[in-house]
């Protein structure tokens, strides 16, 4: 059954994905904003290896999508929702072989794909990926497969980008219609910024080491006369949007990311044709693609948080309805416990702080576990939440303390990971997992209590910022 083609049914997301040789340290990055609801918690969790006696299936509460899964389930991470009554939404996590996963990115396919290929009302969606794609592969290309003869036998009912990362290999896979898709490896020198529009540009049929894709698409887009310039295989310009939305809403996001990291052009934030790939101007680090998912137009009219009469024009990388944001960076001289870290900023990016969970933990905090509807003083999400509220009403005033706190708390943050890293090499590997799952609820307090104590100096300084506050004139 097809499924109307509708935009506003998707969430809206911000990825970013970079090579290892285009990174400080030789690095793989890839990390997401996950855009929906600006109140709706998420946890963080991690399931541990199982093997099931029975066959056993997958069943979605979301659109009941079902498939049938392996016996073996891989320990993995991740951050579903804080209620599973419309589906799990995990979102995105490493497995235990160190396989970083994020879904997804949400997209759009124009009309006259979609005619002769609709989506699929009760294909896998944004819902199902991470539980039924992650636990069962061994590397990042494995899992661009699994997800793609999924897509080919049950069909997809959304448009959408997924990310996949090993300490190799970083893959960018796109749906751009119900059964047909194609993935693209990010060249080691290289990185992308994708935002909520098909990216992947041209197709090279011949060079499987960096393409992969349904092997039929060719033959299906020349069946139904679906591409206008056949001397080239554009995947963005066949399958995707090319509307007013795209340049006010997508574009803008891809431009600001372009300019920061490879230098100032002469493009247009609304330009329909820049670069999927790109190649940075120095080194890129975790701190730059925290620095992307955290931000809105800083330095230019379109930051929502200046005065200009542009503020409001382009729709930023972060804002109000970010529920979590994530970066899994993959660090290739250690072992993948250690070398894996899932950065988890809960809430907005620009208003949290990403907080480095080891991928060798065997459980997260409790704090991450809790949050619903209404707010939850208890929860992780809604702390970082409050603290953000807070700070709505006074940036001007507030701006720079919060700032300073959240500087003070990455910087400990880091010089701990560090001191962990070092201490887990001298650790026997039959106690590596508790030691790594004990360093992690570590640092997870220690930007909690930090939170906190930023939560208690921002009610204190409000207080003075009533409208019904009065300077009296001593002299009546």
């Amino acid at each position: 059954m097809a499924l109307e083609y509708n935009k506003s049914s998707l969430s809206a997301c911000t990825s970013i994905l970079i090579g290892k040789k285009a990174t400080v340290d030789g690095s793989t990055i890839i990390g997401r904003n996950e855009d929906a609801k600006a109140s709706w918690p998420k946890h963080f969790v991690v399931h541990a290896h199982k093997e099931y006696t029975d066959e056993h299936k997958f069943v979605s509460k979301a659109n009941d999508f079902q498939m049938d899964l392996p016996k073996i389930r891989n320990k993995y991470s991740a951050t579903p929702e804080w209620t599973f009554k419309e589906g799990l939404f995990e979102e995105d996590g490493f497995n235990e072989f160190g396989v970083g996963m994020s879904a997804t990115e949400s997209a759009y396919s124009n009309q006259r794909v979609l005619g002769v290929d609709p989506l699929v009302e009760n294909g896998i969606g944004e819902e199902a990926m991470i539980t039924v794609v992650l636990p069962y592969v061994k590397t990042a290309r494995q899992g661009v497969l699994r997800l793609g003869k999924i897509i080919e036998q049950y069909g997809t009912c959304e448009t959408n980008g997924v990310l996949f990362s090993d300490k190799d290999e970083v893959w960018y896979f796109e749906s751009g219609s119900g059964h047909y898709w194609v993935a693209q490896r990010i060249p080691d020198d290289s990185y992308a910024v994708v935002a909520n529009q098909l990216a992947i540009q041209e197709i090279d049929f011949d060079d499987e080491n960096n393409f992969l894709y349904r092997q039929d698409i060719k033959e299906f887009v020349e069946k139904n006369h679906l591409n206008s310039r056949p001397d080239t295989f554009n995947f963005r310009e066949i399958f995707g949007t090319h509307d007013l939305s795209d340049e006010i809403y997508s574009t803008p996001r891809v431009w600001w990311g372009q300019q920061e990291f490879s230098g100032k052009t002469d493009e247009s934030p609304e330009s329909e044709n820049l670069s999927f790939i790109k190649k940075a101007n120095r080194l890129l680090s975790v701190d730059d693609a925290q620095y992307y998912l955290s931000s809105h137009f800083q330095k230019t009219p379109y930051d929502p948080l200046n005065e200009s009469k542009d503020n409001k024009r382009f729709r930023p990388i972060s804002l109000a309805k970010t529920q979590e944001s994530h970066v899994l960076q993959i660090r290739p001289n250690l072992a993948p416990e250690i070398g894996c870290v899932q950065w988890l900023a809960m809430g907005v990016a620009s208003q949290s702080v990403y907080v480095p969970f080891y991928m060798g933990i065997t459980d997260t905090p409790e704090e991450y576990k809790l949050g619903e509807l209404p707010y939850d003083s208890k929860s992780a999400y809604w702390t970082y939440k409050l603290a953000g509220v807070l700070l709505d009403g006074h940036y001007k005033e507030l701006g720079k303390m919060f700032q300073d706190k959240q500087a003070e708390i990455n910087i400990t943050l880091r010089k701990k990971l560090l001191d962990f890293d070092n201490q887990s090499l001298e650790i026997d590997d039959d106690k590596l997992p508790n030691y790594l799952t004990k360093a992690s609820f570590e640092m997870a307090k220690i930007s909690l209590d930090g939170y906190k104590e930023l939560i208690a100096q921002l009610i204190t300084d409000s207080t003075d910022f009533s409208p019904l506050n009065f300077k009296t004139d001593m002299n009546l």
